[in-house]
């Protein structure tokens, strides 16, 4: 009886590749009908398509590339609109942080930690979580250079394709395409949350941006997300305390 063959890695490209295939997908689809209507409406404010393709590689992320649209048309300055475009993306934060333990860039060169960093959305948030548990530790930067690369150019793709059918997309369609990443990242978090921290902060940020919206001073987002999170992880660490020996 021969011996078991050792178990031999895949190669770095060959991780990438695999990030490639990962990335033709559902994600994929909803990515690219949200971007979609974002070239459709690039292209109804009249920014070039040369400009629509470049936020859409640069800026990755559907609300702070209509707010530099917006902001550019409505003649703000581009230093205000360049803020505001910071200031809105600092919510992929945390999502980089968490994915920190599972791409372990500490060995890694700076330049491929920033690109790792730059990928980082919604959409491959949700599949980073999904899927780097399951490649090898050594494959999983090339694994998730590959699944950014593909949603990026799905993104870019679809940029391109909505532009040109600005003029045939009705406008109310164009508008109800931007919503489908929202409903896709909360549809993925109900189905990933695991803990019970997480289940709550669901369910308190879900119920608690109806009671906040009552409120009217647009800062509902802040009052659920703040306050739904912190009584969510107040409850959680509160069982785990009882719990404890």
């Amino acid at each position: 009886m021969s011996a078991a063959e050792p178990y031999q890695p895949l190669k770095q490209s060959a991780y990438f590749r695999q990030g490639l295939r990962a990335a033709v997908a559902l994600p994929a689809v909803i990515l690219a009908a949200t971007f979609i209507g974002i070239g459709s409406v690039c292209a109804g404010y009249g920014m070039p398509l040369a400009w629509a393709l470049l936020a859409t590689v640069l800026i990755w992320a559907g609300p702070a590339h209509l707010i530099l649209v917006g902001g550019l048309a409505s003649g703000a300055s581009w230093l205000a609109v360049g803020i505001t475009v910071g200031l809105s993306s600092v919510r992929l934060l945390p999502m980089v942080v968490s994915l920190l333990p599972y791409l372990r860039l500490q060995n890694r060169n700076p330049v491929v930690a920033v690109i790792c960093a730059h990928f980082v959305a919604i959409s491959i948030w949700v599949e980073g979580l999904r899927l780097l548990p399951q490649i090898d530790a050594e494959g999983r930067v090339p694994f998730f250079l590959g699944l950014g690369t593909g949603l990026l150019a799905s993104a870019t793709t679809a940029t391109a394709a909505g532009y040109f059918l600005a003029g045939i997309i009705p406008p109310a369609f164009s508008a109800a395409l931007l919503f489908l990443t929202p409903i896709f990242f909360l549809l993925s978090l109900f189905t990933t949350a695991r803990a019970l921290s997480d289940r709550l902060a669901i369910g308190f940020g879900f119920f608690g941006l109806l009671a906040a919206s009552t409120i009217g001073d647009g800062l509902e987002l802040l009052y659920a997300g703040l306050g739904g999170g912190t009584i969510a992880y107040g409850l959680a660490r509160l069982k785990r305390l009882r719990e404890a020996p």
